[in-house]
């Protein structure tokens, strides 16, 4: 007969890849805790030029100007923006400094009980255009860039067809255009169409729509990718580096921002029931928002590993508008990596460079 025998200590329990395991366990259990403190933000160089309500216009000067034409960024109004400035040497905005050009960026703030009336059309016109009008003061410039991203690139696009300002460039990313396609549960879509979906007692008592309700919201369209987050922060816990990195975009994933009831209402029967924007409805106070207005240079993007915003649902804004120097391009990100991997800075730089005035150099 053979037996067979373990000595006590042939695997001792502090070895090396024991050790790895237990700071790792160690590490994800911290972080889900709550135990560690917040994880700073540290933004790219910047200083406040405008104010409006609780808006603020950010400019970020660029370290040697190359461009005359500055860039301004229009964010979704789901989250605080500093996904674009969120990881240094990787951010889209810093990236953008460090190429040559000046940078404006329109943080909506955090909407409170009073400001529930607050509509598209106000955002619009109060915050966007003013704040265009605002940056083109500030810098000087004859021609600007309009940047939007997911929502704040429909911002953007109803914006841009409605200017009177001087728009060389309309740049959007992950964008829905066309309402009519959804990545949203099936079951939501049916509510809306039939008129089952009712959040007027909801807007009523809450006056927007809470953050908590956004959250639920986002992550119920896009399980399981949610999720995956945790998992991946669980095999690199270890990685002290990409801890660092993960807790700063956990801290923006978690931050959603409350949505102004007349807006949100506006989202979701104006465009998402009704798709008044492709339609060539949709009303900004007196003026129809007509895409077809928009003859500036256009460059769409799109995210082949977007769970949120579908490709289909940006295209068609290629053919509503008039513009004649149009691009197109499919990139293999998600719908969030595109900006915190620095992808869309290098996209947006070499797409501008050759359609952004250099600066004279004086002699």
């Amino acid at each position: 007969m053979i037996t067979k025998t373990r000595e006590r200590n042939s695997i001792p329990f502090y070895s090396g890849d024991n050790k790895k395991e237990w700071d790792r366990w160690g590490s994800f259990f911290n972080i889900m805790s709550g135990s560690k403190a917040e994880p700073n933000i540290d933004h790219t160089p910047r200083q406040a030029v405008w104010k409006k309500n609780k808006a603020t216009l950010w400019y970020y000067p660029a370290e040697e100007k190359k461009y005359d034409v500055p860039l301004f960024f229009v964010y979704s109004l789901i989250n605080k923006p500093f996904i674009l400035d969120l990881n240094p040497g990787t951010g889209s905005i810093e990236s953008l400094t460090k190429r040559g050009y000046d940078v404006y960026l329109l943080d909506w703030g955090i909407a409170g009980y009073e400001d529930s009336q607050i509509g598209l059309d106000d955002y619009i016109v109060d915050y966007i255009q003013k704040g265009v009008k605002r940056a083109l003061r500030h810098s000087g410039a004859e021609e600007i860039s309009i940047i939007g991203y997911c929502l704040g690139g429909t911002l953007a696009a109803m914006y841009a067809a409605i200017a009177e300002e001087p728009i060389k460039n309309l740049i959007v990313a992950t964008v829905p255009i066309d309402f009519s396609i959804t990545s949203s549960p099936e079951k939501w879509d049916e509510g809306l169409k039939n008129g089952n979906f009712n959040i007027d007692r909801l807007i009523e008592v809450y006056g927007n729509m809470p953050p908590q309700f956004v959250d639920v919201m986002m992550r119920s369209i896009t399980a399981p990718i949610s999720v995956s987050p945790y998992m991946t922060l669980l095999s690199r816990a270890h990685d002290e580096n990409y801890v660092e990195k993960w807790r700063r975009f956990n801290k923006w994933m978690s931050e959603h921002v409350p949505f102004t009831g007349k807006a949100f209402k506006q989202l979701l029967f104006d465009l998402g029931r009704d798709n008044k924007l492709v339609k060539g409805e949709f009303m900004i106070r007196d003026k129809k928002v007509d895409l077809s207005n928009i003859t500036a240079n256009l460059f769409v993007i799109n995210s082949k590993f977007d769970q949120l915003i579908l490709e289909d649902q940006s295209l068609p804004i290629l053919d509503l508008v008039s513009s004649e120097d149009k691009t197109y391009k499919v990139v293999e990100s998600g719908h969030v990596s595109l900006a915190v991997t620095g992808k869309l800075a290098v996209l947006l730089d070499e797409w501008l460079e050759s359609r952004s005035k250099i600066v004279q150099q004086v002699q």
